[in-house]
């Protein structure tokens, strides 16, 4: 990956990892992330940069003047040029390499506390690309009453109705891609891996049954889509 989809990749791990948030892309060049009406952050997509606003209300404010050692020249000049309007202080940041990265995300978790609680690791099954088959609605092992509840997110965000479809994981004969390999079954061998999460590259866009959803988007995708349309197919984005 180039550093530009490196950054966008760990962004959507960190928000996605952390957060039980509404994602309110505008369809161009800008997403939101939302509790609500409240929006948390906001991050505008440029050829070569990602610029990441943020709006620090009075509390945060006051946490970021007792923690500001903590953080480098680069972002306390952001913070000391920025405007305070009526409803706080307006950061707009430009990240173009993963160390500024790094910072941003302690100013996201001074905005808000993490609210997404993770999956349990216990009984994890997982595929060769490393998505958790125990977590997806064709899993010959999912439980009913889980499949069930996940059907209607997974409906409104696909627009599928029929999920009657079973798969029973990568190493069986009835793989559901058996006979149509995915780039997880035709690249890792291909490398001489047996599979991708052997290969120094990843995760990698190819690593992701949804496509590159992995990234950051302009789509709208509400929170419960996000957590069982996106997360379970998507490396390490339901381990952090």
């Amino acid at each position: 990956m180039t550093t530009l989809e490196k950054i966008s990749h760990e962004t959507m791990v960190f928000m996605r990892g952390k957060y039980r948030l509404d994602e309110i892309g505008d369809g161009k060049d800008e997403l939101k992330f939302k509790q609500g009406a409240k929006t948390i952050l906001t991050v505008y997509i440029h050829e070569d940069k990602f610029t990441f606003l943020i709006i620090f209300g009075k509390k945060e404010r006051e946490c970021f003047e007792q923690r500001r050692s903590e953080f480098s020249k680069f972002i306390c000049n952001y913070y000391d040029n920025s405007k305070t309007y009526h409803d706080g202080k307006w950061m707009f940041i430009d990240v173009t390499n993963l160390e500024q990265l790094e910072e941003v995300k302690k100013l996201i978790q001074i905005k808000k506390k993490p609210n997404r609680k993770p999956f349990s690791q216990e009984g994890a099954v997982y595929s060769q690309c490393g998505q958790r088959c125990d977590l997806c609605v064709h899993y010959v092992g999912t439980d009913e009453a889980l499949r069930a509840m996940m059907e209607e997110p997974l409906g409104k965000m696909w627009g599928i109705s029929d999920w009657s479809m079973r798969c029973e994981g990568c190493y069986s004969e009835k793989c559901y891609c058996k006979d149509d390999p995915c780039n997880a079954k035709s690249c890792a061998p291909g490398k001489g891996l047996s599979e991708c999460r052997e290969c120094k590259e990843f995760p990698c866009i190819k690593a992701t049954s949804a496509d590159d959803r992995s990234m950051i988007h302009t789509e709208v995708h509400y929170a419960d889509e996000i957590t069982w349309g996106i997360l379970p197919y998507v490396p390490w984005q339901y381990e952090r």
